[in-house]
């Protein structure tokens, strides 16, 4: 008998499945499947249905569902992923879920019902690597869409996916954005100019991640304080992570003249970095070379690293002036490594995230009472938990971000970033706007390119009334980092200025981009309803006000934390004005 032909079909494919359903169900098992079970009768089978896919199984936290069209499977992701505000809006915020899905068109193999191949294996990819409440579609998918739907897309490059052979290059939707268009190359510096990207980690222990992470990290801190280097801030040099980049699209991207790329390897107690500057108007190669040493030598191989970028772009320069750029945080490397770990905790920007980095700043100090930028970052931690509203005991919170602070000043009146992030919990969180403000602005000196503390310095200067340098400090904080994954911060301080300055309207604009990503958050929201009502808007103050309950029901109008931000009694008012017209209660 002949073999039976194997079916195959051209299909786009749609998987999705819930972001942290481990943590969810470990919190609650009963209430998360119960709430799943809800989310899938009322919204995600219904949307697939009317959208003409069909669903091909379920797993405990997800499912496969196959489309004749890849416009139908992506209209359907996009209505999926609009309903759910909507349909968890009751939920305690810590207990809501949220879908990641990921879209391909390719080809499939069928199997009774099931389906299998490289087209649903890249698909549960995207799935993966996407943002909760998010979507990842391919290139295919792409260029099969991009003329037919009023959706916008961020081109996110190409990523190299588990057990995928080729890199794939991936298009993100943009909830709320215009479509896709060519992004306008940003204009080079009037000085040298310099983004270091992720390095590889080598070491084949993907726990070592944050190790390499932070030897940029370090790398990034000790070019930029050299005053006649223009450096792009971390957070968008690590906008490329996991990609396969172009160097010259990296330039005119994030507006520099040279890129340092490279890799780390540790084992034991070895240590090699490999590293290679490169010229991004031209893509040659201006220099490579690799460093070996034990892990004991880590900062001296730092400082080799640093000194060959130095050399390379501007060969003239004075050694001495290097020299004073040299700065060895600490003598414990335990120590060290601790404050690396605390680092890609705060950058989770999560409650765990967060209470995994206080307590390895905690552990960096224990081992070195005299680490200034552990204390600093302890105290900023203190600063993000108190913003997203993951803080209970608000005068202890205030009392031990003071005393870290202070102890970060203390010890670190040379180091930037102990001064900038114990003068942002001075001046945001304990109160004390003056001495926050001169500690930020001495961390500008000792370093013009660090993109936290101009946007530090923006949240400061509006506090006091200075909306036109606030602004100013901002946008220089964007300029260093153009791409930071966490933009929000930059549009939230902006609609703080903004209202300060009285123009309603654009604080209002910058404070609903904010609510597209971050609607949970209290500040926002106050800055929404506030600048709503003043720009006579009632209908949009009244969404921003219905927000705010659902996330506190008895927060009133004397509650709303921003008011310790404000110093002048008229910015005060207008901002209570704001709220009582929006109809907060009082």
């Amino acid at each position: 008998m002949a073999e039976e032909r194997t079916q195959r079909r051209l299909a786009a494919v749609f998987a999705a499945d819930v972001a942290g359903y481990s943590r969810l169900m470990g919190a609650d098992e009963e209430g998360t499947l119960a709430r799943l079970k809800v989310l899938r009768r009322d919204l995600l089978d219904p949307k697939i249905e009317e959208h003409r896919g069909r669903i091909v199984k379920t797993t405990g936290d997800g499912l496969l569902a196959e489309f004749g069209s890849v416009v139908d499977a992506l209209r359907c992701a996009v209505e999926v992923q609009r309903g759910m505000p909507g349909c968890d809006a009751e939920v305690d915020p810590e207990k809501r879920i949220a879908f990641r899905i990921g879209i391909n068109v390719g080809d499939i193999v069928v199997e009774g019902g099931d389906i299998y191949g490289d087209g649903v294996n890249v698909a549960a990819r995207l799935e993966g690597i996407a943002e909760p409440g998010g979507i990842c579609i391919s290139d295919d998918a792409y260029r099969q869409v991009r003329d037919k739907v009023d959706i916008g897309f961020e081109d996110a490059g190409e990523h190299q996916l588990k057990n995928i052979a080729r890199p794939l290059r991936i298009f993100r939707v943009k909830f709320g954005a215009i479509p896709l268009a060519p992004q306008p190359s940003l204009a080079l510096p009037d000085k040298p100019s310099i983004a270091v990207l992720p390095f590889q980690n080598m070491s084949g222990d993907a726990e070592q991640e944050y190790f390499a992470d932070g030897m940029v990290e370090e790398i990034i801190t000790a070019l930029s304080r050299m005053r006649w280097l223009f450096v792009v801030a971390r957070n968008s040099s690590f906008h490329y992570k996991g990609r396969s980049v172009n160097v010259k699209q990296v330039g005119r991207e994030l507006g520099v003249r040279y890129v340092l790329e490279g890799s780390v390897r540790k084992a034991a107690n070895r240590l090699r970095i490999a590293s290679q500057l490169i010229d991004a108007e031209t893509g040659a190669h201006l220099w490579a070379d690799r460093f070996d040493g034990n892990i004991e030598d880590i900062f001296d191989l730092q400082d080799q690293v640093t000194a060959r970028v130095v050399g390379a772009i501007a060969p003239k320069l004075d050694e001495a002036e290097i020299e004073r750029t040299r700065n060895k945080p600490t003598e414990s490397l335990d120590a060290y490594d601790c404050f690396l770990r605390g680092m890609a905790g705060l950058h989770k920007f999560s409650r765990e995230g967060n209470d995994e980095a206080l307590g390895h700043f905690y552990r960096a100090v224990e081992l070195d009472p005299n680490y200034a930028a552990a204390h600093g970052l302890a105290a900023r931690t203190y600063v993000q938990r108190n913003a997203a509203g993951w803080v209970t005991d608000h005068p202890h919170a205030r009392a031990e971000a003071s005393r870290l602070a202070r102890r970060a000043v203390e010890l670190g009146h040379d180091d930037a970033v102990a001064l900038a992030t114990a003068g942002f919990a001075l001046a945001d969180l304990v109160g004390d706007i003056e001495d926050g403000d001169a500690f930020i602005e001495r961390a500008l000196e000792l370093n013009p390119n660090l993109a936290w503390a101009w946007l530090y310095s923006g949240w400061v200067k509006a506090t006091i009334g200075d909306a036109d340098r606030a602004t100013e400090c901002i946008a220089r904080a964007k300029r260093l980092s153009p791409h930071d994954p966490q933009d929000v911060s930059i549009q939230l301080a902006m609609a703080f200025a903004h209202f300060i300055a009285g123009r309603y309207g654009e604080s209002l604009a910058c404070a609903q981009a904010v609510v597209r990503v971050r609607p949970n958050l209290q500040l926002v929201n106050c800055l929404a309803a506030a600048s709503a009502a003043l720009a006579d808007q009632p209908a949009e103050a009244r969404k921003a006000i219905e927000r705010l309950l659902r996330l506190n029901p008895s927060l009133r109008v004397a509650d709303t934390l921003i008011t310790r931000r404000i110093r002048r009694p008229d910015d005060i008012a207008r901002w209570t004005n704001g709220l009582r017209q929006a109809g907060l209660p009082e």
